[in-house]
């Protein structure tokens, strides 16, 4: 399980469909939810979790996409296993696992050092804790 320590700047709700921005180190992140805490407010310190399977890679990415959440990251570490490769990435001062087939990995010749985009749907950002005092 990934996790990203970010502060809600804005709560938007209609019915029971919320939808949450998120300071990370002045990068916006969306999170869509169905449910949400009631303890979560603006200026909330959270510590937001993402499955490693949710977090899609692109390599020189260049275009308008649907994901809501689209980060900056370098590659620390490529595991290849039979068929799926584990690539940890940096983010700021966050270590993010992405699980990529292998195949995907070797296409895209995916190196350590290299800085690549990597992608979270905002349905697939969820709160783990809120860390207010």
């Amino acid at each position: 399980m990934n996790t990203i320590e970010a502060k809600v700047k804005e709560i938007q709700s209609v019915e029971n469909l919320n939808i949450v921005k998120f300071d990370f180190h002045k990068t916006t992140l969306i999170m869509m939810s169905l449910e949400l805490n009631k303890d979560v407010k603006i200026e909330s310190k959270i510590k937001l979790s993402t499955k490693s399977t949710h977090i899609g890679i692109a390599k020189s990415f260049n275009g308008d996409i649907s994901y809501s959440n689209q980060l900056k990251a370098k590659i620390i570490n490529i595991d290849n296993g039979k068929l799926l490769s584990s690539v940890t990435v940096k983010v700021y001062d966050s270590l993010l696992e992405s699980i990529i087939t292998k195949e995907s990995c070797q296409k895209m010749n995916l190196q350590v050092g290299e800085t690549i985009t990597v992608f979270i749907e905002a349905n697939e950002l969820s709160i783990l804790e809120i860390l207010n005092d």
